[in-house]
């Protein structure tokens, strides 16, 4: 009988290229990773990989087995489905969410404690990676569920037995000193409103720099940037000692210290946030009650 967790090793190593990738990615070692897929070779009774230089690629039978995982992961998620439905539907086992940080502190970890509270043998696992990575690891059965934005207005693309669902719009806000003039402002503040502002940023590779960018994107002057800090809290303590704005998402918000005003914007930059699952495993009990506290 083939290995499940062997074929998810394939899948890896034919994702990400080489060994080491594919063993951080699944959480093995490298050489665990290899034995796995000699195992497979000698079960399957062909060569699925040949060496390439200094790493390893698919051979044609590889490259086919690797095809029909999600099929082999769907259909077991399936018979796992059927029999947890039969034991009375009550959620319980592991259950493992993968979802980029902000919606992390924003969406899931608001609902953990009821969920322990409700099903106490269920196990909710939680770990952080990008879009991308994190759909990947619900098409080959790594995860149970994805929490995924858009980039640019564009969904984070899904293959046709992953079904996403509109979870949350996340906005941003513009965070100035509470003694700032534009604290005084009535209504959203305009992007006009903000010549001559000097700013702390996320830097460039992020959501937020993103939504930077595009604020000023038109023929108006160069906004003075003067730090770049990753941490959100970083970048309101640097507001607070009243030298700069920033401007902050709302689900990545911690709290607001004292001597900082958080003001709307018109037109502000927005991202939506998608839940993610296999079509598969949509009688799984686990995931109707994750769902469910997600408010899905």
């Amino acid at each position: 009988m083939i290995d499940v967790s062997a074929l998810q090793a394939l899948r890896a190593l034919a994702d990400l290229g080489t060994m080491n990738r594919a063993a951080d990615d699944l959480g093995y070692t490298a050489s665990a990773i290899s034995q796995k897929i000699k195992r497979l070779e000698t079960e399957v009774g062909v060569k699925l990989i040949a060496p390439a230089g200094r790493r390893v690629v698919l051979t044609p039978a590889g490259r086919a087995l690797v095809e029909t995982t999600p099929m082999v992961v769907q259909a077991l998620e399936r018979s796992m489905s059927a029999a947890r439905s039969a034991d009375a539907g009550v959620p319980r086992g592991r259950f493992r969410i993968v979802s980029f940080s902000t919606a992390v502190r924003g969406i899931v970890a608001p609902v953990l404690a009821e969920l322990g509270r409700n099903y106490p043998d269920l196990r909710v696992e939680v770990t952080e990676a990008d879009p991308v990575p994190a759909v990947y690891a619900v098409e080959s059965g790594g995860a149970d569920l994805a929490l995924v934005h858009d980039a640019d207005g564009v969904p984070t693309p899904v293959s046709a037995g992953v079904r996403p669902s509109l979870l949350h719009v996340d906005v941003g806000d513009l965070a100035v000193p509470a003694d700032h003039p534009l604290a005084e402002l009535e209504g959203p503040v305009g992007l006009d409103s903000l010549d001559g502002c000097r700013w702390v940023t996320s830097p460039p590779g992020t959501v937020c720099h993103q939504w930077f960018r595009r604020m000023f994107a038109g023929d108006g002057p160069e906004p003075d940037v003067v730090h770049s800090v990753d941490d959100f809290s970083t970048q309101l303590a640097l507001v607070a000692s009243g030298g700069v704005v920033a401007l902050i998402p709302r689900l990545a918000r911690p709290a607001v210290p004292e001597g900082v005003a958080i003001l709307p914007l018109r037109h502000a930059p927005r991202r939506e946030v998608y839940a993610a699952w296999r079509r598969s495993a949509e009688d799984d009990p686990a995931l109707r009650a994750v769902l469910a506290a997600l408010g899905q």
